[in-house]
């Protein structure tokens, strides 16, 4: 198994798409990790997680982080302080812009809202064009197919968050 927990790291090893599994038990971190996931993502405290998987876990909820490897972030937060790699939630271009000027971040979740967007997918599409090169997207996004997997890797999305543990399915295992 891969020694590291930058999610980062995880993130741009090994070829195609690589897939975050969002989870809310050790068994689904456990089952997460044999499936082919590159890491998984929490919203809350899960007793055990560290000792369930070696994936790195990206804390979703609301502050403050516990056993994570990284953390979301809004575009302007300040983002100096801890040791925790960064994810910065962008939902349009304007907080791609914003998160730009203020932080620079190396990794964007890019989370189009469904109240703005009929299709998600496409909206993703959209804000991917404005992430600069060199910089990692992560597609929060329903993806429940295969085909949509292969369309986000097309178009250069890094990486997904997936609702669901069906990882060997979308990987195409």
């Amino acid at each position: 198994m891969p020694g590291t927990r930058r999610l980062s790291q995880r993130i741009s090893e090994g070829d195609g798409i690589a897939i975050i599994v969002a989870v809310s038990d050790v068994d689904a971190a456990g089952s997460a990790e044999e499936q082919g996931a590159k890491a998984v993502a929490v919203e809350g405290t899960i007793a055990g997680i560290r000792t369930a998987t070696t994936l790195p876990i990206l804390w979703i909820g609301a502050a403050p982080a516990v056993e994570a490897d990284a953390v979301t972030a809004g575009p302007e937060d300040d983002l100096r302080g801890d040791d925790l790699e960064h994810v910065v939630n962008v939902c349009d271009e304007s907080e791609l812009e914003r998160a730009l000027e203020h932080q620079d971040p190396e990794i964007f979740l890019l989370s189009p809202s469904e109240d703005e967007h009929e299709d998600l997918l496409e909206a993703i599409l959209e804000l991917l064009a404005d992430v600069p090169a060199g910089k990692l997207a992560i597609a929060n996004v329903g993806v429940t197919t295969r085909a949509e997997m292969l369309a986000l890797e097309h178009a250069g999305v890094d990486a997904v968050l997936v609702q669901s543990a069906g990882v060997a399915e979308l990987i195409g295992v």
